[in-house]
């Protein structure tokens, strides 16, 4: 069931505004769910969560959030790896996003772990029309059958419709080639939505963000999703993805075994390319790494500050780095 919260009115359109994303990295509460294999995020469990580390947790994660995007800070925020409404219910609340007023949307989908996607948002920047969960079906597929949804949040984006898809894709566990036909199932879940959502609302505002467990050059983004790294070859039923070149760079929001990974991706239709009539349109993508959220301990310099080595808490913030896109008019 979603808890969705309305918000009040905008206050008028801004000329500039963001949208950003965050792997939480096991962002659970302390309470174990019978339905849910959580224990190992409980006080006696393998990590000895405890309502102190909970705490630490979410200051944390507020302070990331809190400091990027600007001064008005994103108007939308996606997650992954949420556990429930008790966390976000939580983290809205802290001091460091208080003034924001961050209302939250999100469904308890059927990960046997029990980690969600959700979507934050600036009830006075954007107001939900709809929202629901879209499941993805890995039934023909070896192994887990059973992943996150995917979030679908329809709004008013300071006076500018949009659409916005939360993902969390099937992990690489069991290695990259064995998994990848269970994001093949993702992208091709998420394209349908696109497609259908282009096809009744030509030239549709889309923004698909996520933690994709897959890179840009992968097949699932670059074939299936058919998301488009040069700009001026984008049309209005195309997905254009700035972080292909970001990519190529050699940069990167996750690093496994020293090599860097750029899952996190915020991608947008052709719709939101070009600033026709003052409505919103793209400007910049960026990963956000501030020095506070990243690892100089020896042998992981320059990682982000992940929240646990092991078993054991090290008050860090997560093991991926968030993503920012900006739109302006």
């Amino acid at each position: 069931m979603a808890l969705l919260i309305a918000g009040c009115a905008p206050k008028g359109p801004l000329k500039e505004t963001s949208v950003a994303f965050y792997n939480c990295e096991n962002f659970f509460d302390t309470i174990h769910n019978p339905l849910k294999d959580d224990l190992e995020f409980t006080p006696t469990g393998k990590y000895h969560y405890t309502q102190k580390i909970y705490e630490q947790k979410m200051h944390n994660i507020a302070t990331v959030l809190q400091s990027m995007g600007g001064d008005e800070g994103p108007a939308l925020i996606g997650l992954a790896e949420v556990e429930n409404d008790n966390v976000l219910h939580d983290l809205a609340g802290q001091p460091e996003l208080q003034a924001r007023h961050y209302k939250y949307i999100w469904y308890d989908g059927p990960d046997p772990r029990g980690i969600n996607t959700a979507m934050l948002y600036n009830p006075e920047l954007f107001q939900v029309i709809r929202s629901e969960p879209v499941t993805v079906d890995l039934s023909g597929t070896e192994g887990k059958i059973l992943t996150r949804y995917i979030l679908h949040v329809s709004g008013i984006l300071s006076g500018d419709t949009v659409d916005v898809f939360v993902n969390h894709w099937p992990s690489r566990t069991g290695g990259a080639e064995e998994s990848s036909p269970k994001r093949a199932i993702a992208a091709s879940t998420l394209r349908n939505a696109v497609s259908e959502l282009l096809r009744t609302h030509a030239g549709a505002k889309i923004i698909v963000m996520g933690d994709f467990n897959d890179n840009p050059t992968d097949s699932s983004i670059g074939k299936v999703i058919g998301a488009k790294a040069d700009q001026t070859t984008v049309s209005d039923t195309d997905l254009f993805n700035p972080w292909a070149a970001i990519y190529k760079s050699g940069a990167g929001t996750e690093s496994y075994n020293h090599e860097w990974n750029l899952f996190d991706q915020i991608m947008i239709s052709g719709g939101l390319l070009s600033d026709k009539g003052h409505k919103w349109a793209y400007d910049k993508a960026e990963i956000y790494k501030p020095d506070f959220i990243i690892d100089h301990y020896k042998g992981h310099e320059g990682e982000p500050h992940r929240s646990f080595a092991g078993p054991h808490w090290i008050n860090g913030y997560s093991d991926h780095f968030p993503v920012v896109l900006f739109l302006n008019r």
